[in-house]
């Protein structure tokens, strides 16, 4: 009830809802409806989603398993046909990326955009692959920065499944502080004075934190080489759309080793992960940046 209050309507609660004890007989009616509907909608929430379950069987749990060929196949396929012909029967074996590359890329995006689902099947892919445990352990690392702390923590239970399953132990992943790389200090002198000019009046402490945490310490931990660093923040950015972000690190990854051709295929790999559109949105900025570099 709203207003003030009148005497010795001293209000109590039931189920989050403040009722006011009322003096007539509208009003208690009133009381005893909103009660009731309280007490069915809290029955209703608690109740079974489903007949299945109203029979006694468990409910899917809240993360499922990846889809197998015959899930897809079932429901879609075409979809099959296109992910068996197209994806890992083209696609995948492109000379341009490495299947080592190829599964950075991909996990990258997975975890950039949270399609989980599908993380446990790369996740193997990329130690196959050659991704050793460390580097994959950095890449979650690194997109906690770049795609978000709540995408990066949503692949820890993954990893660490697929870490078990593998006999991978705590020895085998980077510690939290190490030796760090050396850093390029006229390089990173100019970043930091482009950021200062263009950030510094509207949010000192994003500058703060991007030198000390990002440039300072992230760029250089050395169990992800700095190719690979470039290469995963280059298909996230791609991957959630965000291109004003990508000419400066285009140029970065170009500057860590990343050459012409591989940076045209992680954006083709991507389109399939990530959508076309992700894809061709990014094709102009990149276009800009190799201009630029007389490419």
């Amino acid at each position: 009830m709203t207003g003030k209050a009148a005497r010795n309507d001293a209000p109590f609660s039931h189920n989050g809802l403040s009722v006011a004890p009322a003096r007539h007989a509208i009003d208690c009616w009133s009381v005893c409806m909103r009660l009731l509907a309280a007490t069915l909608l809290t029955a209703a929430m608690a109740a079974p989603s489903s007949a299945q379950d109203r029979a006694g069987h468990q409910s899917l749990p809240s993360t499922r398993q990846p889809q197998s060929e015959a899930d897809v196949n079932a429901v879609s396929p075409a979809l099959s046909g296109y992910m068996s012909e197209a994806i890992d029967g083209d696609l995948w074996q492109r000379p341009q990326l490495t299947p080592r590359d190829r599964s950075i890329v991909t996990l990258a995006v997975l975890i950039a955009r949270n399609q989980t689902i599908d993380l446990p099947l790369h996740l193997r892919r990329a130690l196959d692959n050659a991704v050793t445990p460390r580097e994959i352990s950095e890449i979650i690392t690194h997109l906690a920065f770049y795609s978000g702390l709540g995408n990066a923590n949503a692949a820890v239970p993954l990893a660490k499944d697929a870490f078990v399953e593998r006999g991978i132990g705590a020895e085998q992943l980077p510690p939290a502080s190490l030796q760090l790389l050396p850093i390029d200090e006229a390089a990173e002198a100019q970043r930091a004075a482009i950021v200062e000019k263009s950030v510094g009046p509207v949010s000192p402490g994003l500058v703060k934190f991007t030198e000390d945490v990002l440039f300072k310490d992230l760029w250089l931990r050395p169990d992800l080489a700095p190719r690979d660093r470039s290469l995963i923040t280059v298909a996230t950015l791609i991957a959630n759309g965000q291109v004003a972000q990508m000419p400066f690190h285009l140029n970065k990854a170009m500057d860590n080793g990343l050459t012409l051709e591989q940076a045209g295929e992680v954006t083709a790999h991507v389109a399939f992960y990530a959508g076309w559109p992700n894809a061709f949105s990014a094709v102009p900025v990149a276009a800009e940046v190799l201009k630029s570099r007389g490419n």
